[in-house]
């Protein structure tokens, strides 16, 4: 029976034999398979891992900046504007300026350090300067340093603008040796005090972290290795789960594998996320330094070293604007951390408790909200970017917009248009205005306001409020005129007569002067400083509409102008951006300087990428615009700008022309100085009647800010072959030297400016015929750069 059994147990022993064979072969199998797998996991997150580091890595935004001042003696500057500038600049007053970014003020003297700065041109250093002022100008730049004075300073350029990936994310990118030792050991000695030691991962870390915070009776230490948190923070989301943290920890070892320590901790201090500004995301040390101290990294001291580095753990829960007092407490926590590990002593730490948080507004962001002007700059970059290298590329772009002038004239127009309408017992808010200045010779635009709120990123009336420019067109009809010298000069006389021209639908086109008047014979400057409209229509009929159309193309307007003979009183429908590139080209002596918002673009490297050059071209016969010159200045000093002049300081002289439309829907003033053109628009967006003239709005406008700004006197260059002649009793004028009149071709009406006076304070024109044919044509000569600022 036993050996009965015996026999019948064997066969069992067999078959589990065979399990076990065939469970450890599926085993081997499954371990292949699974090792296989991980293998080309491994081998898949390899590729992540390299194709972002070794890419791309951000998409930085395009900065945009303000020109830089530049700091000469002689220069026209007062004590007070440069230290505006200063403040605008986020500049700090201490009473030793050591550090840059900081100045002190005695008197008339400032003394600074400037901040380093990368221009398109190279790279300007710090330096310490002491500035004196007199008389409105700058006396003198001297050096504090030691070493010869600077002939000329250019201060750090003032970041007005910048424009976002589209995820809005913003940083400033730092190198390894760019950060201070004293943020990498702090570093550390918070968030992994075994990185250079470890593959990625550090099971003994967490260990210690544990025991730490568990003392410590709080977060003073990270499990996460710096490799582990950069990986969290470049490739992956923020979920919390078993696979996230595995695949994390997988990419780390992978991550240490392939690059260096240092190429790792620069990464890890670019990416890290260190608060929120509104919309925009703050991510890296670099940007964080700017946004929180306004400082660079080098500047840093202990205790803002500490804060930043404790917010590293939550950047929202530890924001020191919202939250300060968390912000406090773990700062504190880092310090004595700082200590623990030798990377300050226990005296140093105790000052930094006693620090304030140091925190400062406006650090690291756009110093001004200037949205009219960085739209007229993102139209001149779309001609030759696209939208996805302005969002991506880091691209550096320097602009022409003087923050000097820029501020005066957002300060006036709101002021200025209060004023108005409560002297006319007007609704308040009822009236709109747009606002351009420009340079005379290199033709930039210096500021440009796009209406009376000028922080509102709505409609740019200064590019796209396209409005009837009424008598701002007369000054195109005379300088045509005086284009023909054996015809005609300042003291040709004229006919201002009546004027009844069919309209082409069986009825006539009979204009008048605003007074109602009719003036006889006078001489033809005496029609423009008037603004006579029955001697200009007669003056453009002789000389035929279409040449003072292809006058006003050569000047620079580029839309398309109907060649009727009501454009010869302002039938003419420009934006004021416009209006400024015609007159920019008067003022300049017949040379036309395409207007431009952007004087380079360069790379993140700051290598340049794009320029800007100043091109000037000769438009119209120098000796006309000249002279049309002269007649406009007599506009400001007895004409219908005669409020002007009667402002002017005493050795200050400007020209420019009042422009009023129909029903006095259109007030317009443009004119300008030795060195600024400026011109004004002033209306309703209803295009309702607001009982301004040009003379009694825009002009008041205009000459609330130019009054403010420092402007050199005009004083055209006479060009050879003009010369000054007393002809016919009357003043001292110029004229061409070939065609100086003789005494009997005097003439006229001489009561005419008696019976005018003060009466033609500015004269709307009368209704444009209806159903004249309309003869237009596109401009004769191309403006390429007006062509990108409007649609």
């Amino acid at each position: 029976m036993a050996a009965t059994r015996k026999t019948r147990r064997r066969p069992p022993r067999k078959r589990s034999g065979k399990v076990l064979g065939f469970l450890i072969r599926v085993g081997l199998l499954l371990a292949l398979a699974v090792g296989l797998g991980a293998t080309l996991y491994g081998i898949h997150l390899d590729r992540v891992v390299r194709a972002k580091f070794e890419g791309q890595r951000w998409a930085l935004p395009a900065r945009v900046y303000a020109r830089p001042l530049e700091l000469y003696a002689g220069r026209q500057l007062t004590a007070d504007e440069f230290e505006q500038e200063l403040q605008r600049l986020n500049y700090r007053r201490l009473a030793t300026p050591d550090s840059p970014g900081s100045y002190d003020r005695d008197g008339e003297q400032l003394v600074l350090r400037t901040r380093p700065f990368r221009f398109w041109d190279g790279r300007e250093s710090s330096r310490g300067l002491r500035v004196r002022f007199d008389n409105h100008r700058v006396s003198a730049v001297e050096a504090v340093d030691g070493g010869p004075d600077p002939a000329l300073v250019r201060l750090d350029a003032m970041l007005i603008a910048s424009i976002y990936p589209t995820h809005n994310e913003d940083r400033i990118l730092v190198r390894r040796k760019e950060l201070p030792e004293l943020l990498v050991h702090t570093l550390y000695a918070v968030e992994d005090r075994s990185f250079e030691r470890h593959l990625g991962v550090d099971p003994r870390g967490i260990a210690r972290a544990a025991y730490s915070n568990l003392m410590a009776g709080g977060v003073v230490e990270g499990a996460s290795t710096l490799t582990q948190q950069l990986v969290k923070n470049f490739y992956l989301s923020a979920e919390r789960t078993l696979e996230r943290k595995l695949k994390e920890a997988f990419m780390a070892v992978l991550l240490e594998r392939r690059y260096t320590k240092g190429e790792i901790l620069e990464a890890y201090a670019n990416e890290i996320y260190l608060g929120q500004d509104g919309s925009r995301a703050i991510h890296g040390f670099g940007l964080a330094s700017r946004f929180y101290f306004n400082k660079s990294l080098a500047d840093l001291d202990v205790a803002e070293t500490a804060l930043l580095v404790g917010m590293v753990q939550a950047p929202s829960s530890l924001d020191p604007r919202r939250r300060p007092e968390a912000a406090l407490k773990r700062r504190n926590l880092v310090l004595d951390v700082m200590v623990r590990d030798g990377v300050v002593d226990a005296a140093t730490a105790a000052a930094a408790k006693d620090a304030p948080l140091g925190v400062v507004d406006g650090g690291g962001r756009p110093a001004g909200e200037y949205p009219a002007f960085i739209t007229l700059v993102r139209r001149q970059l779309q001609r030759d970017y696209r939208d996805e290298d302005l969002r991506s590329e880091g691209l550096n772009i320097f602009t022409t917009l003087d923050p000097l002038v820029q501020t005066t004239v957002e300060r006036s127009v709101p002021e200025r248009l209060g004023a108005i309408e409560s002297a006319r017992g007007k609704r308040k808010g009822s009236l709109e205005a747009a606002a351009v200045v420009t340079s005379v010779a290199q033709g930039e635009v210096l500021a440009l306001v796009g209406g009376r709120d000028s922080a509102y990123a709505g409609f740019n009336r200064a590019l796209d409020s396209v409005r009837s420019i009424g008598s701002l067109v007369k000054p195109v009809v005379y300088l045509t005129a005086l284009t023909h010298p054996e015809r005609y000069s300042l003291s040709t006389i004229i006919e201002d007569k009546a004027v009844s021209i069919p309209d082409g639908t069986g009825s006539r086109w009979e204009p008048s002067n605003y007074s109602h008047r009719v003036y006889g014979k006078l001489p033809l400057y005496e029609g423009l400083v008037r603004s006579l409209n029955l001697a200009t229509v007669n003056l453009g009929m002789d000389l035929g509409v279409d040449e003072v159309v292809d006058n006003l193309y050569r000047l620079g307007a580029q839309r398309r102008i109907s060649a009727v003979p009501a454009m010869l009183l302002g039938a003419v429908n420009l934006s004021p951006l416009e209006v400024a590139q015609v007159y920019q080209s008067i003022a300049a002596g017949g040379y036309r300087s395409p207007l431009r918002a952007i004087r380079e673009v360069v790379d993140a490297e700051g290598r340049p990428l794009n320029r800007y050059p100043l091109a000037v071209e000769s438009v119209v016969d120098p000796h006309a615009a000249y002279l049309t010159t002269w007649a406009m200045e007599r506009v400001v000093e007895r004409g219908t700008a005669a409020w002007l002049g009667r402002q002017l300081p005493d050795g200050m002289s400007m020209a420019g022309k009042t422009g009023t439309t129909n029903g006095l829907r259109d007030s317009w003033f443009a004119g300008f100085s030795g060195d600024k053109v400026a011109v004004v628009w002033v209306g309703r967006d209803d295009f309702k009647p607001m009982g301004l003239t040009g003379s009694s709005g825009a002009l008041r406008v205009w000459g609330d800010f130019m009054l403010k700004l420092e402007n050199e006197p005009l004083a055209p260059l006479r060009p050879e072959g003009v010369v000054t002649a007393q002809v016919c009793d009357g003043a001292e004028m110029p004229y061409v030297a070939d065609y100086v009149p003789s005494a009997d071709s005097c003439g006229g009406d001489e009561s005419a400016e008696q019976q005018e006076g003060e009466a033609v304070a500015e004269g709307p024109t009368q209704d444009e015929p209806p159903a004249q044919p309309q003869r237009s044509r596109p401009a004769r000569e191309q403006n390429l750069f007006m062509s990108d600022f409007y649609d």
